[in-house]
Formats: C-alpha cells, sequence, structure tokens
C-alpha cells in the first residue's frame, strides 16, 4: 500500500507541475520579490481569518507591483495572477477580458448570477435590461428619498453628539439600507429606527465568509467545506438575507400590476423593482429567483457601497478640519441659513464635496480588489504576454496610490486633484472601468453626496488630538478586507452641534 501511497503523490505532483508550468513562463517575465512556496505560492499570507490582516497582505502585493513597474506575480496556491496597478494595462484587460475569475463561484453561491459576478453571456442579457432603469431622470426622482433618510440619520445622530470619539457606521449603513429598500424595492424597512435587524448582520457576516474562503485554497474544494463549521454559519446567514429579500418580492409583484397601472401617467417615484420588472416584460420577464439575485445584487451593492464610501470621507472630515470647512462653506453658498431638503438640482453644485468624495474613494476604495480571468492569449501594452487560464488581480487600491499618476503625495489626502483632468482614465476606477463597470456608480455618488452634505450641515466631525499618546489625525486608518473594504474601527469620530 505505501508503494501505491507514493505513486499517487508522484502522480499528483507530476500533474501539478504540468497545469503550472504554463503559467511559470509568465511569471518568470514578471518580478516579485515576495517569497512563495510550492504548492501553496503566496496563500500562506492569507492564512489569518482576521480581515485586517487579508488587507494588509493585498496592499503588499499593491506596493509591490507599483515597485515592480506596474506588474507582479501572486500565487494563490495552484493558480496564477497577475496583480496590475497600471492603467494602461487595466484599460486593456478591463476592455477585453470580461469573465470573472472562477474565484467568485464563492460569491455566486449566496448572490447567484446577479449581474456584478454573472458569466458574460447572462451578464450582457441583464445588463441590457437593467441599464435603463439608471437613467438620470430615474436617478434625480430618488433624490427626495435621499435627503428624507439622510434627515433621519441626522436627527439619529444626536445619540453620539457630544460624547467623544462614536462610530457611525450604524448610521450610515441604516441610512443607505433605508435608501436602497425604499429606491430598489419600494418599502420602508426603518432600518435607522431598528439598527439590530437580523438581516444586516447576515449581510455583514456572510461577506466576511466569502472574503476568507476567496483568499485560502485550502477552502476551494466543497468536500471540505461542508465539512467545517463555516458553511453551516453561511448557509444560515444566507437563509436569513434570502427570507428578508424573498419576501418582499413576492408581496410587491402581488401587487405590481395595480400600481403601474395607477401610476401611469404620473410623477409618482418608481422603484427599480418596478423597473426592472416592467424592461424585462412584466409577469413574463424575470422569475422571482432572477429577482431575487438582482435584487440582492441592488441592496449589496447600493448599501455597502454608499455607507462605505460616505463613512470614510466623514473619517477623512475628521482629519483634515480645513478642508471640512471649505465644504461647509460651499453648502452655505448653496443653502445659506435655510434647513430646506437638499434637492436633485442641488448635487452638481456641491463641486468641491464631489472632489472630496472621489478623493477618498481613491485612497478608501470600498471594493480595493476585482479579479477577472483570461479566456484567451493577450499581450499587455507592457509587453507581457498572459496565456489562458491565468487571473488577473485589478488592483484599484494600488492603483489609486501609483505615484506615476497621483504623483509624489500619492498617499496624502488632497481632494484638490480631482479639480484637474485625470492622467488616465483608468487611473481611478472606484466602480470598476470598460464595459463592466458598476451601472450604480451615479445612484452611490448621489446617495454619498446627499449623506455627508447633510451631516455636515447639523455637524462639525472632529477626533481627539491624542488619544493613549497617539496623534490619532495624522495616524492612517487600519482597513480590512470583507469583500468591502472597511475601517477596523468602525469609522469613529467626534460630533458637535453647528452654531449657526
Amino acid at each position: 500500500m505505501l508503494w501505491l501511497a507514493v505513486s499517487l503523490l508522484i502522480l499528483l505532483w507530476w500533474a501539478y507541475a504540468r497545469y503550472t508550468d504554463r503559467f511559470t513562463e509568465v511569471s518568470r517575465k514578471i518580478k516579485c520579490s515576495i517569497k512563495s512556496y510550492p504548492v501553496l505560492g503566496h496563500a500562506y499570507l492569507f492564512a489569518s481569518r482576521d480581515g485586517a490582516s487579508r488587507m494588509r497582505s493585498f496592499e503588499m502585493f499593491g506596493r509591490e507591483a507599483i515597485k515592480n513597474g506596474g506588474l507582479t506575480n501572486l500565487w494563490m496556491g495552484g493558480k496564477y495572477y497577475v496583480a496590475v496597478v497600471d492603467p494602461v494595462d487595466l484599460e486593456f484587460i478591463m476592455k477585453t477580458s470580461l469573465e470573472k475569475d472562477e474565484v467568485m463561484r464563492f460569491a455566486r453561491n449566496f448572490i447567484g448570477n446577479g449581474i456584478i459576478f454573472a458569466p458574460v453571456p447572462i451578464w450582457r442579457l441583464r445588463r441590457k435590461i437593467l441599464a435603463p432603469t439608471f437613467s438620470p431622470k430615474n436617478l434625480n426622482s430618488f433624490v427626495p428619498i435621499f435627503a428624507h433618510q439622510s434627515s433621519v440619520m441626522a436627527h439619529q445622530l444626536q445619540d453620539i453628539e457630544g460624547k467623544g470619539r462614536c462610530s457611525v457606521w450604524k448610521y450610515l449603513n441604516t441610512y443607505a439600507m433605508d435608501s436602497v429598500c425604499e429606491t430598489a424595492l419600494g418599502v420602508k424597512v426603518n432600518a435607522q429606527e431598528n439598527s439590530d435587524q437580523p438581516f444586516m448582520k447576515a449581510f455583514e457576516d456572510i461577506c466576511s465568509l466569502i472574503a476568507m474562503r476567496m483568499v485560502q485554497p485550502w477552502l476551494y474544494p466543497n468536500a471540505v467545506y461542508r465539512l467545517l463549521p463555516y458553511n453551516t454559519d453561511f448557509e444560515e446567514y444566507k437563509r436569513i438575507v434570502f427570507d428578508f429579500i424573498g419576501k418582499i418580492i413576492k408581496s410587491k409583484r402581488k401587487t405590481m400590476k395595480e400600481d403601474t397601472e395607477q401610476k401611469k401617467g404620473t410623477n409618482d417615484i418608481r422603484t427599480f423593482l418596478e423597473l426592472i420588472t416592467e424592461a424585462s416584460g412584466g409577469d413574463r420577464g424575470y422569475s422571482d429567483e432572477e429577482l431575487q439575485e438582482e435584487t440582492l445584487v441592488l441592496v449589496m451593492a447600493g448599501t455597502d457601497t454608499s455607507a462605505v464610501g460616505a463613512s470614510f470621507t466623514v473619517c477623512m472630515l475628521a482629519r483634515h478640519p480645513d478642508i471640512q470647512e471649505r465644504a461647509y462653506e460651499e453648502l452655505k453658498e448653496v443653502f445659506g441659513d435655510s434647513n430646506r431638503p437638499l434637492t436633485s438640482e442641488d448635487l452638481p453644485r456641491l463641486k468641491y464635496l464631489d472632489a472630496i468624495i472621489r478623493e477618498t474613494l481613491r485612497l478608501y476604495p470600498p471594493v480595493p480588489i476585482i479579479v477577472r480571468s483570461v479566456e484567451k492569449e493577450i499581450t499587455l501594452p507592457s509587453g507581457v504576454t498572459l496565456v489562458p487560464g491565468c487571473g488577473v488581480l485589478v488592483h484599484i487600491w494600488g492603483t489609486h496610490r501609483n505615484p506615476r499618476y497621483w504623483g509624489d503625495d500619492a498617499d496624502q489626502f488632497r481632494p484638490e486633484r480631482f479639480l484637474e483632468p485625470l492622467k488616465h482614465p483608468a487611473a481611478f476606477i472606484p466602480f470598476s472601468f470598460g464595459p463592466r463597470n458598476c451601472l450604480g456608480y451615479q445612484y452611490a455618488m448621489m446617495s454619498m453626496k446627499t449623506a455627508v452634505a447633510t451631516i455636515l450641515r447639523k455637524y462639525r466631525i472632529s477626533l481627539p488630538g491624542k488619544l493613549d499618546g497617539v496623534d490619532v489625525a495624522n495616524t492612517p486608518l487600519t482597513v480590512s478586507f470583507d469583500v468591502m473594504m472597511k475601517d477596523v474601527d468602525r469609522f469613529t469620530v467626534q460630533l458637535e452641534k453647528r452654531i449657526k
């Protein structure tokens, strides 16, 4: 039996070597000083369950790619990735390699074939249906909802006003959830009044499990994963999320036809769910399963992207009081001493606030990493040839800090850089780039601008000068990777009411 086991090991090693040979040839042409090991590759750097440790490892590869001129290697077990931080190469990749990498199957286990993770044939069909729902007219009709929900949030923030360092995450996350559910689903879940809803915690926990599995090859085999407690937790969180979404969809579809007839020829706000159902052929369009997939995408992307982006912006404003005051002066120019709600006409006038949010998204992109699959041999503008089966790590975090395109102060917070033209269109890609860019990026920007503007109009945001002897304002944020990138300290700041 010993000889059989040895023979099997030799055969497995030979098969592994044959499989990785073609990728090894590619990797030899790209520099990487980060130590890798046979079979394991660089996966040992991602062994921790801690999201902050995962993000530090991704940052390491981003810095390495910058140092090497735009590319570096990453071996995740036997799977080979090229990490890219150069916009010229990225533009080519994002326009030619549209298929998501196979590692995204772990996200599909949760979200199905929603447009973000769907294979190309499904993505093409659904994008065609979804695109018209993000028209300027539809988006502008949602601003009153953003304004109302942000007003509720500003009132809720009184709970932490004047109480020292407190987390604003719960308030911005529930604001985004209420906004998304009202615009996307046409329902009021009142998350801001009941922030302990099981759905929200289950959603956050399942994203953490997906992120962990994506970077730990020993968890890839379903036969292994199903034996672990992670799988039990995953299925329970999934059940909670699906119950929440499913009940709303079934209830909404029953009344969709009547509501549509009543709203024809009126100026009533139309939800994404209504618009998507009508665009795909009404009751003969999306099935309940397909609607559930796209609704999950809207809720996931709409809530987390807006909440994370706005929360990071609040933290950066706390660290830069001079920039905060300039933003407040801009708000005074637009609103004067009025307490009137923000409108869609106000948003384009808030140019400096827009630059602040974009600069925040540059340094702290909610989605710091995107993975694509190379389906056919391609030669990058840099001259490197990638063969089929290669994965591409679109390193958004590294691209946004590449000094070749952002200058020697690339790690510094300077919103004014967004008052000038970009050096390359793919140098700033917080919402992806190319044909598969995020359809909802304008939705997210409008939601974030409304939230941050509402907070600034009512509160002054700050940090203590020192905490336990540490200069907090000049200490970089510690971030974690749990599909989305978040602040480990849950976005803690101090709020004081503004005296007009």
